[in-house]
């Protein structure tokens, strides 16, 4: 018997794999990872979380993206809380559902209104859906290999999927003005959208951020078919900029999908849109019975509010860049072909040549090893929790884990 079957968490996935199909489902099953990850945890505060076998890390995922202020934020949870006190999932929503909707209008240039659910893909498939009943058409433009959620027009899994139920999309290459031009030429007379992630994260490959003629193309060709420019900020909103990721660019979409941090880690999601398209979101009949709950409302409210008040994106660029300057230099010392890229507080490692990703299991096994949590091929995330000291720590070990790497290319 080895050593994981006698852990807590390797007794957790035998009972687990009774009772739920597979043993667990989705982009946090841990057997999709190394051997060596945990699939379970048992506690989370700041940028740090526990597994139910007492092992500590340093936490470069953030629950795949939702900390954005940290772990257990004192001043989100207190607001929480006291909404808690007073009412969650009710007949209707509580007032927490208007200010919030305020707060967002404010904060996002581009936005006139607000609605809100719970995941990503509740969003994108919302922003989709106001754009065909405001255009009245039924083409959407989407990139190659981009990500937007996980349901059938969506899913990056083609089980239980109709070609019917991607029949009118149409697909662009990310970054290629002429990809996306012809794109739109296929589209003529049809096209309700275009969707445009913040910037290209595809699992396992090198990041890019938009070019600025790559967005400004996309703008002029929505506008002059009177489409939607619609930006899937689920991923990336409030990291980049609070105003939209988009901002970094001088391009405002339509709708925006929002999701992961608006809330620090509370179900959350939203579509924010410009008034041309309110109409067309009046006319949809979209629902849930937990979208207008009232805690993860409270939480957001206490997480955008606090986010503009210690001017959370500087402070992330500036631990992601003290992270990047630290590896590369690390990785130069090494001889490793680190490669790293898209934003410093979003960034993805990669290594050159690394068809079967041996060198980046390697890497994230020795940091996972040493106490700090990686992905080998997700996009990883920065928090407003991650201090100079958590990221010298943490750099400390991938010295050693780089030095691994070297050894084993030796």
């Amino acid at each position: 018997m080895d050593q994981h079957s006698k852990s807590i968490d390797g007794a957790l996935r035998a009972r687990a794999k009774r009772v739920i199909p597979g043993g667990m489902w989705g982009h946090q099953n841990a057997p999709r990872l190394p051997v060596g990850y945990p699939q379970y945890f048992s506690r989370a505060q700041g940028c740090r979380t526990w597994d139910v076998d007492g092992r500590e890390y340093i936490d470069f995922l953030c629950g795949w993206g939702p900390m954005i202020l940290g772990y257990g934020d004192a001043d989100v949870e207190a607001e929480a809380d006291r909404q808690r006190a007073l009412g969650d999932a009710m007949n209707g929503p509580s007032e927490r559902l208007v200010e919030l909707a305020e707060l967002m209008v404010e904060t996002v240039p581009h936005a006139d209104w607000a609605m809100f659910s719970k995941n990503g893909t509740d969003a994108t498939t919302a922003c989709l859906t106001i754009a065909r009943a405001g255009t009245g058409r039924r083409k959407i433009m989407v990139a190659r290999g981009a990500y937007h959620g996980a349901i059938p027009w969506c899913s990056p899994s083609v089980a239980g999927v109709t070609e019917e139920d991607r029949a009118h999309l149409v697909y662009y290459d990310y970054n290629d003005v002429e990809s996306l031009e012809a794109a739109a030429e296929l589209c003529r007379g049809d096209l309700a959208a275009i969707l445009v992630s913040a910037f290209k994260h595809d699992l396992g490959k090198p990041h890019e951020l938009p070019t600025v003629a790559f967005a400004r193309k996309a703008r002029a060709l929505a506008d002059s078919a009177d489409a939607a420019l619609i930006v899937d900020d689920v991923r990336a909103g409030f990291r980049l900029n609070m105003g939209g990721s988009w901002e970094t660019v001088g391009v405002r979409p339509d709708m925006a999908a929002w999701s992961k941090a608006i809330a620090n880690g509370h179900a959350l999601a939203a579509v924010t849109g410009n008034d041309r398209f309110r109409e067309g979101a009046t006319r949809i009949f979209t629902t849930g019975s937990f979208w207008t709950a009232g805690v993860s409302m409270a939480a957001a409210i206490a997480t955008i509010r606090k986010l503009r008040a210690v001017d959370a994106v500087a402070h992330m660029q500036a631990m992601g860049q003290r992270f990047r300057d630290g590896l590369d230099a690390q990785a130069r010392k090494c001889g490793v072909p680190l490669r790293q890229s898209g934003p410093v507080q979003m960034p993805v490692l990669l290594f050159e040549n690394d068809v079967d990703r041996k060198l980046g299991d390697t890497f994230c096994l020795e940091a996972l090893a040493r106490g700090v949590y990686l992905h080998p091929a997700h996009t990883l995330f920065l928090s407003a929790a991650h201090q100079k000291a958590d990221i010298d720590e943490a750099l400390a070990v991938t010295d050693e884990a780089l030095a691994a790497v070297a050894r084993l290319q030796a």
